[in-house]
């Protein structure tokens, strides 16, 4: 009996630890260093991770990357769908050492032959009704809604204690199309960002966006004006739901 119980302990073991980096961090330390001179927020959920860098002084967008995530024990993989600095990471797997010490992400590893150690302090692990990662599938125009399958090209957008980040990008040409992320509410059927970051327009940090929101069959009804001023309609599914890799 005691045997039969050892899997699904494991298993609930390590869905409790990847439960627990779930929500928004600040990188705050690299290699016993202070970051000061940029600000990087990343973003865990539903097994898929984000980040987005910024200078600190002028709002300029430096570097996103993002793609799923697995933890075991402290035994933690990335596996890179999109990263505007490195484009050699996508599609590769990246292996570090994570702790949680004193509530705060210690991610470790080996470069080089010199160890590289981030700290990365919370901001939230709230959730709400919108706490997901989502995967665009449909627009409405003029009363008809058209419906996509996602595949490598594809746009996401990830929200989880209490920040948002979306991302347009090709994970097979490794195109990158742009991203943009803040903060965000959710609340009573009003969706409102808060821009901290844009790749494509550095002007629009600190603009904020209200929108209509509704969940109907577990997809996200999103409409509104977008930042550029046009009429927007947008359905996003849950990305375990929607996103489907490519045949190979």
């Amino acid at each position: 009996m005691k045997k039969i119980l050892v899997i699904p302990l494991l298993f609930l073991a390590n869905l409790l630890i990847a439960q627990q980096v779930e929500g928004s961090w600040k990188l705050t330390h690299q290699n016993g260093k202070k970051v000061d001179n940029k600000e990087v927020v990343k973003i865990y959920q539903d097994g898929y991770f984000s980040f987005g860098a910024k200078e600190a002084d002028s709002d300029k967008f430096i570097s996103a990357g993002g793609g799923e995530f697995s933890l075991r024990d402290n035994y933690y993989v990335e596996s890179y769908d999109f990263h505007t600095e490195k484009e050699e990471l996508i599609g590769t797997q990246v292996e570090f050492s994570l702790d949680v010490v004193d509530g705060k992400l210690v991610i470790s590893t080996e470069k080089g032959g010199s160890a590289h150690v981030e700290i990365w302090e919370n901001i939230s692990d709230s959730k709400d009704e919108l706490t997901r990662n989502w995967v665009i599938t449909g627009r409405k125009t003029d009363d008809k809604i058209s419906r996509s399958t996602p595949g490598a090209r594809r746009t996401i957008k990830i929200l989880s204690g209490g920040r948002f980040q979306w991302v347009a990008f090709n994970s097979e040409t490794k195109q990158f199309s742009g991203t943009g992320g803040g903060t965000y509410s959710a609340e009573d059927g009003k969706y409102v960002e808060k821009i901290e970051f844009f790749s494509r327009d550095d002007s629009r940090v600190g603009a904020s966006l209200s929108f209509d929101f509704e969940v109907i069959d577990g997809e996200w009804h999103h409409s509104g004006m977008s930042s550029t001023g046009n009429p927007i309609y947008e359905i996003w599914t849950k990305y375990s739901d929607g996103y489907k890799k490519p045949a190979n």
